[in-house]
């Protein structure tokens, strides 16, 4: 009787009717069936709270990495402003050595240069993609006009070398010495003494054999016996002047020879219509004699103003 009142009877009849089907439950069976609800519940429950937190973390995980990807995005845009500034430099100091060797003057096409941009507004991927594309077009072009710009220094340093040797050579060309380091026995000009004569060098004091050296660079244009001169060395410095040397006691070298400033030429004597010892020096200016003595420790302040000027000023 207790266990009839505790018994379900579940009755399923077709619709056919021919059969039925009888199902009893108990409370202890309608109890242990509502655990197996309330867990198989707790568990979906469980299985969805799982599935919320793992999409949680996922999210959380991506917005770390955007923060971080965000974080290196502002780094290479930080670096690229001080690479723009690196660079901005650079095309200045382009200009500043085009300015100072004169490079692109004379209406020649200036080598342009692509505008290095500036900070992006907002660090996004595109604005500093752009930014990095651009920065290396100006890096491209910068670096082409650095090598014109050094094809062009160089070109112009040649030239101003090349300039330099010819000025050199010019002031080498012109009597700046005293040929024997003697003082002047006789000035250029009229005297009487040995006999009345303009007299149209200057005879410098110097001891039977002393070395006489060539006062300019040039070309022996004659070295031999000259009358009243005795032996005399002619050299022609191929810009109008010439240089006597006379009363030789021996020459050392030859018509025909290069030879610089300072190299020894002869020896001093007393050769032909000479009372003794002595270098007579004579300068001839396209063909007529001035006074050698403002040549005696250097070319002449008058001389050097006729000269064109030096590179570089």
């Amino acid at each position: 009787m207790n266990d009839a009142r505790k018994t379900f009877l579940l009755k399923i009849i077709p619709p056919d009717g021919y059969s039925v089907y009888r199902l009893a439950f108990t409370r202890r069976h309608l109890a242990l069936l509502g655990a197996v609800m309330v867990i198989a519940s707790l568990a979906a429950i469980g299985f969805h709270t799982y599935q919320l937190h793992v999409a949680s973390a996922d999210v959380r995980a991506l917005q770390a990495l955007t923060a971080e990807q965000q974080s290196k995005l502002q780094t290479i845009d930080k670096q690229a402003d001080a690479l723009a500034k690196q660079l901005r430099a650079v095309q200045k100091e382009n200009a500043d050595i085009k300015a100072l060797i004169g490079a692109d003057r004379g209406g020649r096409k200036q080598h342009a240069f692509v505008a290095v941009p500036g900070a992006a507004a907002s660090a996004d991927f595109s604005a500093v993609q752009a930014r990095l594309s651009a920065l290396a077009r100006a890096s491209d072009a910068t670096r082409d006009d650095a090598q014109h710009l050094q094809r062009v220094a160089m070109r112009v340093l040649n030239l101003r070398r090349m300039a330099s040797i010819a000025h050199e050579r010019m002031l080498a060309a012109i009597p700046s010495l005293n040929p024997v380091n003697g003082g002047i026995a006789a000035s250029f000009g009229w005297r009487t003494n040995p006999w009345p004569e303009f007299h149209k060098g200057l005879d410098l004091e110097a001891n039977y054999g002393t070395p006489v050296h060539a006062t300019a660079a040039g070309t022996v244009a004659s070295a031999s016996w000259d009358g009243g001169f005795g032996l005399k060395v002619d050299i022609d410095h191929g810009n109008g002047y010439h240089t006597w040397y006379a009363h030789l006691s021996r020459a050392e070298v030859n018509p025909g020879q290069r030879v610089t400033k300072g190299q020894l030429i002869a020896l001093s004597g007393s050769s032909g219509s000479s009372t003794g010892p002595h270098l007579h020096y004579q300068l001839m200016l396209d063909g007529q004699a001035i006074d050698p003595e403002p040549f005696l420790r250097g070319v002449p302040e008058k001389v050097i103003a006729t000269l064109p000027d030096p590179p570089g000023v």
